[in-house]
């Protein structure tokens, strides 16, 4: 999946906003102030998603191109490969996931908010 096309999926997803909080390279995406991924804009290679933690192992297990996530909390993030090893399906469900992951731990006024 090319960043353009990762980017555009991400921002129809409601309330995405788009930060640098690290550095220049390193674009993280939120929703409500909490992120819910992480890409390399320079080298877009992978995307650390956040993910249920048993399926986060299931995923791994599963697919050569889901690995533990980079610099995250491995319980929690994974890093998904953007080089073709992943069906571009499969990344859109996997943000998707990580957004309802992240949309569902925020307090009911937040999570009203998107739904407006």
């Amino acid at each position: 999946m090319h960043l353009d096309e990762l980017l555009q999926f991400c921002f129809a997803l409601k309330g995405t906003t788009e930060h640098f909080p690290f550095d220049e390279r390193t674009l993280v995406l939120k929703v409500q102030g909490k992120m819910y991924a992480l890409v390399d804009v320079d080298e877009p290679t992978g995307i650390n998603l956040k993910c249920d933690p048993e399926r986060a192992v299931e995923l791994r297990e599963r697919c050569d191109g889901i690995q533990p996530g980079y610099h995250m909390n491995k319980k929690h993030w994974n890093t998904v490969s953007l080089l073709g090893q992943i069906d571009d399906s499969l990344i859109k469900e996997l943000i998707v996931h990580s957004y309802d992951q992240i949309v569902s731990s925020l307090p009911k006024k937040l999570r009203d908010e998107l739904a407006d």
